[in-house]
């Protein structure tokens, strides 16, 4: 029989009574594609009709039947020839008919089907109980839907599924930032779990639910494979499941274009306390994976070793990287450091000025990073162009001098991540100390300027575009950290150099020249 769960569904949302019969056979891959093509129809008229406003609010964004299907085939194999399935945010039932229709083919054939959905925005409950009664009129399926908050609900559970719990579970989790002090970050605390997005509580919780064994397939921002925030996150997640698999879409824009989403998403495949082997790795330009690539990747190649901070890297196409033998050189190595620009505008702000002015050095923002040159002074550029030297602000100005300087933030519409600087003394007015703000990334030697081949050779190897492939492998978003920086591997300090001379006497280099240049100073 089908219950409605222990939250119960409010009457008149769902229907006066949730009660069915179990369907007593498996479900024809015809009969699936023609639900979940009527799921489809519902997801297309609910995305058009919510306000964008209440999908923002909820982080939630519904799975178009493409993505559902692709997320369902990545499932390997059955254990058990009973399937306990776990579908936290479940929406409309779009990932849970896209498994169903699944079922009944190779390694997914089940005598019992049991699937608990989560859905706390009880104005889709009426679609999502129609949705899972049509694949119980198909397949061997009881269900229960919980309107509970997800996160609330199972983490004084969670002892209870030790040694036992979900075989499946499919997920495309809410994205919202969740807040340090937060009920949502307390609960989580509780059981281990330090996080910022609902989105990674949603998948660890997720593999603390699963029986040894079993699978999860979840569709998520790609945020969490960098960046010290998620740091905790990953390590949890590297102790508790293997990676199996990873498909990247090239296109920002793709995976939920029916909501104007920009955010670069991941569809990732765990097996809970799985031996770790390696790892397919599948790119498509959108939903449509109509041009599917697959590859096979050594998880050294995913997680290398000796990362502290246990960066995830999704590698594309190997015919290039920066990983030669003779890019192997830690910053530290080669005498550098790299530092977020320490002006925080708001609390100098008694001490910023508009244009320079006696007694003020220049201070640089990324609105004056034209191209590869500073431009400096900037009119019109609703940014100060200078703060005052004086004892209170001393401690955060660099001497003047040759900086390789990188932004910590681009648009999403650029198309390098990896945007480097050289800023020249000569187009500061030969400034004696200057300011850099924080949203800008600075090499430096010691906190001094670096000597002028060396800066213009970092400059030239950072452009390359190996090392935007590198970095696009493990960043998926436009922030740079300072941190993604130093823990990136260079050159020897001699290699940089002679780019730099090199540079230093020829014009501006095509994208070609300067690839065709690193990959002979680093072959």
């Amino acid at each position: 029989m089908v219950v409605a769960g222990s939250v119960p569904i409010l009457p008149g949302e769902c229907g006066p009574a949730l009660r069915r019969e179990a369907g007593t056979r498996g479900v024809g891959r015809h009969e699936g594609a023609a639900l979940t093509s009527s799921v489809e129809q519902a997801r297309k008229l609910l995305s058009r009709d919510t306000a964008a406003e209440r999908k923002s609010r909820l982080g939630q964004f519904l799975t178009p039947a493409s993505t559902a299907r692709f997320m369902a085939d990545l499932f390997t194999q059955a254990d058990s020839r009973h399937c306990r399935l776990l579908d936290p945010g479940a929406g409309i039932g779009s990932l849970a008919s896209a498994f169903v229709e699944r079922c009944g083919s190779s390694g997914l054939d089940f005598e019992t089907i049991v699937v608990t959905a989560y859905e706390v925005d009880a104005r889709l409950h009426r679609e999502l109980e129609k949705t899972l009664a049509a694949c119980a009129e198909t397949a061997p399926l009881t269900f229960e839907i919980l309107g509970a908050d997800f996160i609330e609900d199972v983490v004084d559970r969670i002892p209870l599924f030790v040694g036992q719990g979900y075989t499946h579970a499919i997920l495309n989790p809410p994205y919202k930032k969740i807040r340090n002090g937060s009920h949502h970050r307390l609960l989580l605390r509780r059981v281990g779990i330090e996080t910022v997005n609902l989105y990674t509580a949603f998948v660890a919780l997720t593999l603390e639910l699963l029986a040894p064994g079993g699978e999860v397939v979840a569709i998520v921002p790609r945020s969490f494979c960098n960046g010290p925030y998620y740091r905790p996150f990953r390590e949890f997640l590297l102790r508790r499941a293997a990676i199996v698999h990873l498909h990247l879409f090239e296109s920002r824009t793709s995976a939920f274009k029916d909501d104007g989403v920009l955010q670069e998403n991941v569809i990732i495949m765990l097996k809970r306390d799985g031996d770790q082997g390696d790892v397919t790795v599948t790119t498509s330009s959108d939903d449509s994976f109509s041009d599917l690539a697959t590859y096979t990747h050594p998880f050294v190649h995913i997680v290398p070793p000796g990362n502290p901070e246990r960066f995830i890297h999704i590698p594309t196409a190997p015919e290039r990287t920066c990983r030669s033998a003779n890019v192997r050189h830690s910053l530290k190595e080669i005498g550098l450091g790299v530092s977020t620009g320490p002006v925080v505008d708001f609390r100098l702000r008694g001490h910023l000025c508009d244009m320079p002015e006696p007694g003020t050095v220049p201070l640089l923002y990324p609105g004056h990073l034209g191209g590869h040159k500073v431009e400096w002074p900037k009119a019109g550029l609703k940014k100060p162009n200078a703060i005052r030297r004086n004892p209170e602000t001393e401690k955060w100005l660099y001497p003047g001098g040759f900086y390789c300087v990188v932004r910590r933030f681009s648009s999403k519409e650029e198309r390098r991540r990896i945007v480097p600087t050289v800023v020249e003394p000569d187009r500061l007015a030969g400034a004696d100390m200057l300011g850099f703000e924080n949203h800008l990334n600075v090499f430096h030697e010691c906190r001094r300027g670096l000597p002028e081949e060396l800066a213009r050779g970092l400059a030239m190897y950072l452009r390359s575009s190996a090392v935007d492939e590198d970095f696009r492998k493990f960043s998926g978003h436009t922030q740079v950290n300072a941190t993604d920086l130093r823990l990136m591997r260079y050159p020897s300090r001699s290699a940089l150099v002679a780019l730099g001379k090199w540079a230093m006497s020829h014009g501006e280099p095509t994208q070609a020249v300067i690839d065709e240049l690193v990959n002979d100073v680093t072959a």
